[in-house]
């Protein structure tokens, strides 16, 4: 069993300081959470990327509060030594302070370690509720899902002068603000490294280089679970998709020629039960 990975550990994570990089993978559920932990990853992030990853939506937008805690409830179960963090859905920290803290509260009684948002300086005021409410807060800056048509698609941000500058002012806010960590998703490299030698949290990149404290990848990506398209920044390291297939392909045809189950797949009847259902007359 591996000692627990804390919020504090994690918040002096910075590379510039001779700490090592923070690894962290997406999971929502029980079995990949222990795959997860067993690998050694720092933080499980338990996503909002479960709505298109796993449950079929286009996106993350249909995702809500409840079905947050469903799977943050499904990796706590897995008793990781990971730091589990749980993302915040969409318009569950866009409403008053009470709403906002009741919404995170949730997902850290269904066994958050700490929640996610989305969003820079306008956010502010929600994650110092939450933060308030004694709930540790991890920040999410640059390309932002929840921010999908405001945006207008997953387009990489910071690309200009302009917003590289205000990226970096909405890092230094979310530090300021107690944020133990920020995000920074689809922003060019040299942006992300200016924002991660500007704060005095760590950064963990997503599409966003190597200049960043860790790395973060969504497991079904880099597992190869993920069906169509990929972000160019995701590596592959498996294909378990094709391994799956050819399992449930292997299975199939050894159902339909009925070499599955064979004799010792199978639980036979005893002598004596057998003698005494086939020798004897039914009464």
């Amino acid at each position: 069993m591996r000692d627990p990975v804390s919020v504090p550990s994690i918040a002096a994570r910075k590379r510039s300081q001779g700490a090592p990089a923070i690894v962290m993978v997406t999971a929502y559920d029980a079995p990949f959470a222990r795959i997860a932990d067993d690998a050694g990853v720092d933080i499980i992030l338990v996503g909002d990327s479960v709505g298109n990853t796993v449950l079929g939506y286009d996106n993350s937008l249909a995702v809500d509060v409840g079905q947050m805690a469903h799977h943050v409830g499904a990796v706590a179960r897995a008793k990781p030594g990971a730091l589990i963090v749980g993302d915040l859905p969409w318009l569950s920290y866009h409403v008053d302070s009470a709403d906002t803290v009741r919404n995170a509260a949730t997902l850290v009684r269904a066994g958050a370690g700490a929640v996610k948002l989305e969003g820079g300086r306008r956010r502010i005021p929600a994650v110092r509720a939450i933060l308030d409410a004694e709930i540790p807060v991890m920040g999410h800056l640059g390309l932002t899902p929840q921010s999908l048509h405001a945006m207008g698609g997953y387009a990489v941000q910071g690309k200009d002068v302009e917003a590289a500058r205000a990226l970096e002012l909405d890092a230094r806010a979310l530090a300021e603000a107690g944020c133990f960590a920020i995000v920074l998703e689809g922003v060019p490299d040299l942006v992300a490294s200016r924002v991660t030698a500007a704060v005095d949290v760590p950064t963990i990149g997503i599409g966003a280089g190597p200049g960043c404290d860790g790395q973060v990848l969504v497991l079904h990506d880099l597992l190869g679970l993920s069906s169509g398209r990929v972000p160019k920044f995701v590596r592959c390291y498996s294909d378990l998709a094709t391994v799956a297939r050819e399992a449930i392909a292997g299975f199939a045809a050894d159902v339909r020629s009925g070499d599955y189950p064979s004799s010792d797949e199978t639980y036979h009847a005893s002598p004596e039960l057998r003698r005494e259902l086939e020798g004897g007359a039914p009464q």
